[in-house]
């Protein structure tokens, strides 16, 4: 199957974008998304955010259909723009990862998970994110 690419216009310019679900592990499993999103092309640089889904479902990933919305992808644009994003550089990727960034979005938080499988267990980033809201 091909990956669908989707456009968004923002900043005066043109994004690409694709997003593909994955489960990532912890005590339980969780639905994480792989966003990746080109602002001048397709040799660009990257922008690469793994946004692990903060719903708290009695089933687990099995039932987690969160998926970024068009407003989640800008969200995370201008956030990775405002934190040395340069989407006009050749090549290369820029990663916004849990540990060097503390972006949150309403359906998700920043997961190093799928890249790093030492990186802090998702169940308890889903709780603890879950509670925060909970008891804000």
């Amino acid at each position: 199957m091909k990956t669908r690419l989707r456009k968004l216009h923002a900043h005066n310019r043109e994004f690409a974008w694709t997003a593909k679900v994955h489960h990532v592990k912890g005590r339980d499993c969780h639905s994480c998304v792989r966003l990746r999103v080109w602002g001048a092309g397709k040799n660009s640089r990257l922008l690469q955010a793994d946004l692990l889904s903060r719903a708290v479902l009695p089933w687990g990933c099995a039932t987690d259909d969160g998926y970024p919305t068009p407003k989640d992808v800008r969200a995370v644009i201008d956030y990775a723009l405002a934190n040395g994003w340069d989407p006009d550089l050749p090549s290369g990727t820029f990663y916004l990862t849990e540990a060097d960034h503390t972006l949150e979005l309403p359906g998700f938080i920043l997961t190093d998970r799928p890249r790093d499988p030492d990186s802090p267990d998702p169940t308890t980033r889903v709780l603890d994110a879950w509670d925060k809201a909970q008891n804000p």
